[in-house]
């Protein structure tokens, strides 16, 4: 099914692939088959284990709370970003930034953006661009103020952008009142009138389109969004003002057009239009391709604009991304078929990275012992976080596997797409006799099972 664009596409054919593979579906629960090595790699004995990595995130929470008074909620969301098991580090950048006038609070907020900050070199990622703030005229309490409030200036790489990007959280943060009347003056206050965000307000300004600095063309655009029934306060606000902003309507005609060719109505196109905006961002070209492309893959014409109304990203996927897919569900074992009803099912499979997947399926299929049709059926698995959201449930499945407590594994859907209560209801709160073991095993306070 897939040949015909792998063989042009790529030096490598599906059918070799599947004679390589051994067939995953026959896993036992406990342990994974010897075979699970040709299509997965393992973890090599410098990897740190999870009870190495369990203890840095340990450390990290216990140091985010009696150092800056974070809420465990908090110190934990950091430590999954960012953990070490030494003080020293850490110790600097609060150092650093109290030397700068910052208060606890505005630490949090910083450290809270850019966890990375705490395990690198607070001389090179923090101390140059404060220092260079200073230089170019701003105060101390400008700089605590600003920074505090916009974080995302310190990720600003080169001194021109970090003083060009201060200089429009200034004006928007302090010079709100002012009476000079520019076009970018009046048009932010009214974006902030209609509910736009600062972190996308300063989007907006830093843009090279510079939506915000027109007049007629600015109004017409923000009537059409709001006439849409764009939400203010969300991205795709913004990137429809891209859109309709940097687009003329003869060209939005000609885009609409071209997804009628290829069988949307226009109420469709609009429809998905509101999904992902810059669905009309791309030349003719690069959407008919991405449409023969997910042809060539084997979908129907039907299929194909099924999947782009469910995840219009996809026509932004390069060629090259969505073979690669479909390879990488082939090379783990899947058939053709299955492939195709990972993609149909869920189109935003496309869009994850190949050892992303990889290792989801080791885990649930040789690990787990779920057979890849499972995951094939119910591929918005693949989506999910391992390590937050996977882990957790698969944990406490297996003490209930380990205790006998339960028979059989249960359906991967009942397991993993089900809601956060019904899963504790139906695996944990049922089960009085352990019930305390299994909630601490679900909250991660005790080693990982599963890994």
């Amino acid at each position: 099914m897939f040949s015909s664009i792998l063989n042009t596409r790529r030096s490598r054919e599906l059918h070799q692939w599947r004679n390589l593979i051994s067939p995953l579906s026959n896993l036992l629960l406990p342990q994974a088959s010897p075979a699970l090595a040709s299509p997965f790699s393992s973890a090599t004995a410098s990897d740190p284990t999870p009870e190495d990595e369990r203890k840095r995130k340990s450390f990290t929470v216990h140091y985010l709370i009696n150092s800056l008074g974070l809420t465990p909620k908090l110190a934990e969301s950091i430590s999954s970003k960012a953990n070490f098991d030494s003080k020293q580090n850490p110790d600097s950048v609060l150092k650093l930034l109290r030397s700068y006038g910052f208060a606890d609070p505005q630490i949090s907020t910083i450290i809270a953006t850019y966890p990375r900050f705490l395990v690198e070199n607070p001389e090179k990622t923090l101390r140059a661009k404060l220092h260079f703030l200073k230089l170019n005229g701003a105060s101390s309490s400008e700089i605590t103020e600003i920074v505090s409030k916009v974080p995302k200036i310190l990720g600003k790489r080169g001194h021109v952008s970090i003083t060009g990007y201060f200089d429009y959280v200034k004006e928007i943060l302090q010079d709100q009142d002012n009476v000079k009347q520019t076009n970018r003056t009046r048009n932010v206050s009214v974006l902030r009138e209609l509910g736009v965000p600062h972190k996308l307000l300063l989007n907006l300004l830093i843009s090279k389109a510079k939506p915000v600095c027109g007049k007629e063309r600015f109004e017409e655009s923000v009537e059409k969004i709001v006439a849409m029934g764009f939400d203010p306060t969300s991205k795709k606000f913004v990137n429809a003002l891209y859109v309709f902003y940097e687009l003329s309507e003869k060209t939005i005609e000609m885009k609409v057009c071209i997804y009628k060719k290829l069988g949307f109505s226009v109420d469709e196109v609009w429809s998905t239009f509101k999904k992902w905006p810059y669905l009309l961002k791309y030349s003719e070209k690069k959407i008919t391709q991405t449409f023969e492309t997910l042809r060539e893959c084997g979908l129907t014409e039907e299929e194909v604009r099924a999947v782009v109304k469910k995840y219009p990203e996809c026509v932004g996927t390069s060629e090259e991304k969505i073979v690669g897919s479909v390879e990488t569900f082939v090379e783990l074992g899947f058939t053709g078929e299955e492939a195709l009803m990972i993609i149909k099912r869920h189109p935003q499979c496309i869009g994850l990275a190949s050892d992303t997947v990889k290792s989801k399926v080791e885990f649930l299929v040789g690990k787990m012992g779920w057979a890849l049709k499972d995951v094939a059926s119910t591929p918005i698995v693949l989506g999910f976080s391992l390590e937050k959201f996977i882990l957790p449930r698969c944990n406490v499945i297996r003490a209930l596997v380990s205790k006998g407590l339960i028979g059989e594994m249960p359906a991967i859907s009942s397991a993993l797409t089900s809601p956060k209560l019904r899963f504790l209801k139906n695996f944990v709160k049922k089960h009085e006799e352990v019930a305390p073991e299994l909630i601490s095993i679900f909250t991660g306070d005790c080693v990982s099972l599963a890994l």
